[in-house]
């Protein structure tokens, strides 16, 4: 029973305060905002890295201010799911397209691509999970990595 309203109050919990996912549509109109897409991951992993301090900080006082804790770690947790939904709805659904395997360079480019959009969804979830700011470096280096793999050696403009 008490799992129950648990779960009960945990999704109307969801329902009350989550944030709707606006998203650029999936069908085949050839807008599409590469570089935005990493600007905004960018500034999101520098809003998780402050959000991470400020929770340290935060953590440290005396008499805590739980009701600011709550917020910078909500506001921690939004801005590594917003990396993820970027990851997987812009770049893994619409961006980066399945080659032929025989294509031996394209295909290598293809799985490089994909090996690092993975370990971002992980270290964004990493972000939610910690306070660890070796999560928020791995983050910058894998997004980094990715640019290159994605616009190729030059990288980003």
């Amino acid at each position: 029973m008490k799992k129950i309203i648990v779960g009960l109050i945990v999704l109307l919990m969801s329902l009350l305060f989550g944030r709707p996912a606006f998203s650029h549509c999936e069908i085949p109109c050839g807008i599409y905002g590469d570089e935005m897409r990493f600007d905004m991951i960018e500034e999101h992993i520098t809003t998780i890295e402050k959000a991470m301090k400020v929770i340290s900080e935060l953590s440290k006082e005396k008499d805590k201010n739980y009701n600011q804790l709550v917020r910078w770690i909500d506001n921690k947790e939004q801005h590594a799911q917003d990396i993820q939904f970027i990851v997987y709805q812009y770049f893994m659904t619409q961006r980066v397209k399945p080659v032929d395997t025989k294509d031996t360079d394209k295909y290598e480019r293809y799985v490089k691509q994909l090996t690092l959009l993975h370990q971002m969804l992980i270290y964004a979830m990493k972000a939610k999970q910690t306070t660890d700011l070796d999560n928020v470096r791995e983050l910058r280096s894998l997004l980094n990595s990715f640019a290159i793999a994605y616009f190729g050696p030059e990288g980003r403009k």
